[in-house]
């Protein structure tokens, strides 16, 4: 891979530990295990048994807990302290040196990018609890454990393409936040109907 093209990998895995970051970091391991994939900069990291063995449990956990409404939103809550580091690393380490020395510059963009999607996730699943029906909460869950695989898959043959890809969801999750603010917004603040006073019976003759 090009240096553009590393560039272009090292964002979108960071962008998508803002998402799945478990699933991302087992996605990795497995292929670079299998020698599907050769994982440039010190992303072999995520090869090892104990990275494998962890990761793995912890995405199927995740798998589990963000098809619960309510819980999903505890559970993203909670993930906010490691989806931004596990970001900051992937990008970093895709982008390391030789050496292996590690940019704290790269570390703080791959940061920012999972930032930016774990809020846009975060705020989409918030605005989409308040529906009491659940259907939409696990359709919602399952089209994110779908975009992470695909885009996973992706983003080693066309690193660029998978950006735009990311880059075109996260306006796209924007948008739909910021509509979806506004009507809950505008439904909390809309004035209740006074109920009317039982009208008087009439007095018997």
């Amino acid at each position: 891979m090009s240096e553009a093209q590393v560039f272009a990998l090292g964002i979108t895995l960071a962008w998508l530990a803002g998402i799945r970051a478990y699933l991302t970091v087992f996605g990795l391991g497995i292929a670079g295990w299998f020698g599907w994939l050769d994982l440039p900069g010190s992303l072999s990291l995520c090869e090892s048994p104990w990275v494998l063995g962890v990761s793995g449990v912890l995405a199927v956990v995740e798998f589990a807990t963000d098809k619960i409404p309510g819980v999903d939103s505890v559970w993203d809550l909670l993930q906010t302290v490691l989806r931004v580091p596990v970001g900051a690393f992937l990008a970093s380490a895709a982008l390391a040196g030789p050496d292996g020395e590690m940019s704290v510059g790269w570390a703080v963009a791959g940061g920012g990018a999972a930032l930016l999607s774990h809020l846009l996730k975060s705020g989409t699943r918030g605005a989409i609890n308040t529906s009491p029906e659940p259907i939409s909460n696990v359709v919602t869950s399952v089209a994110e454990d779908g975009l992470a695989v695909g885009t996973l898959a992706l983003v080693f043959a066309h690193p660029w393409l998978a950006l735009v890809l990311v880059l075109a969801i996260s306006l796209a999750a924007a948008v739909i936040v910021t509509w979806l603010a506004r009507r809950v917004w505008h439904w909390t603040r809309r004035p209740k109907r006074a109920i009317p006073p039982d009208s008087p019976k009439p007095a018997r003759l």
